[in-house]
């Protein structure tokens, strides 16, 4: 009986540690893009296609495979979990028709890669914005 206490004492102070990933998408700040409808970014991350509005290449980037923003994205994104993700990415490279976007091997190499190419798009953390970056796409809580 003695550990129910100390149970819930640590549920709620995982609960109360800090706030669920909060991806925001970003697109480099030269890009000359302001804001991007959700169904845009859908179409550029589920390689529909790869295009910015102003018609430069998209380069969309990821983040690493095991990220907790990576599946808080997806699920947001198309409010699917990211086994759903990997098998129609799986379909889709065997069709040969599109192919993923780059998957980063961790966030620096995505603020890297996104500092780095004027077509870049991405999503980070909130808090991960800096002027180098705009936000084209918050999502509702």
């Amino acid at each position: 009986m003695r550990t129910l206490p100390l149970l819930l004492i640590c549920v709620l102070l995982g609960v109360a540690s800090g706030p669920h990933a909060e991806p925001v998408v970003v697109v480099n700040a030269r890009s000359g893009i302001e804001r991007l409808s959700q169904d845009e970014v859908i179409n550029i991350f589920l390689g529909r296609y790869r295009k910015l509005p102003n018609g430069a290449q998209a380069i969309p980037i990821d983040q690493p495979e095991t990220s907790a923003l990576r599946a808080e994205f997806y699920r947001r994104l198309v409010n699917k979990e990211l086994n759903e993700i990997n098998a129609y990415w799986s379909r889709l490279i065997f069709s040969g028709k599109t192919s993923p976007p780059r998957s980063a091997s961790s966030v620096s190499e995505v603020i890297t890669l996104l500092g780095s190419h004027a077509g870049s798009i991405a999503y980070i953390e909130r808090s991960q914005v800096d002027p180098r970056f705009r936000i084209v796409l918050e999502f509702q809580r």
